[in-house]
């Protein structure tokens, strides 16, 4: 046991000095590959993937993304998931996906109670902070300004859904 989290601490120190590295660098992955690289965001990845959204986000940007965890997915309606990453369903998870970027880098700092945001989908996101809480529509953001050469990453506890999908 002892072997085993030694082991995990020391992989966890070395992954650690690794990003920091590759921050001080300047050898930033885009938004893509800053989620491909997170375990959190697998879900995500998956459906921007499937909608044909990788080479978009991987673009000069800049982008926020208000990335939806793999729990927040997992909180879905049983079901939900696998009929929006249907082909057939293909304009309707695009509609999703979009929902949660915003065209602009927009840091926790950036953020102000009551400000509403513009996403790519054409939709409004309003953001809403009660001390430590940073609310964007009903999600809460677990984790800000995780950033990316192409824009910033906030991960959030659910998946937003635009008016009229699902």
């Amino acid at each position: 046991m002892l072997r085993t989290t030694l082991i995990a601490t020391t992989a966890t120190f070395a992954l650690a000095g690794s990003a920091a590295l590759a921050q001080d660098s300047g050898d930033m992955g885009t938004i893509v590959e800053t989620a491909q690289g997170s375990d959190d965001f697998s879900t995500l990845v998956s459906a921007v993937e499937s909608a044909g959204l990788a080479e978009t986000l991987s673009g000069e940007g800049p982008f926020t993304v208000f990335a939806p965890t793999n729990e927040a997915f997992e909180a879905l309606p049983e079901g939900a998931l696998d009929d929006l990453m249907m082909e057939e369903n293909s304009e309707q998870l695009t509609s999703v996906l979009t929902y949660h970027v915003v065209p602009s880098a927009a840091m926790a700092a950036d953020l102000s109670d009551g400000q509403e945001l513009e996403t790519v989908n054409g939709e409004m996101l309003e953001v809403s902070i009660d001390g430590d809480t940073v609310m964007i529509g009903d999600a809460t953001v677990t984790q800000a300004d995780i950033e990316a050469s192409n824009g910033v990453i906030h991960a959030i506890d659910t998946v937003l859904m635009p008016s009229g999908d699902m």
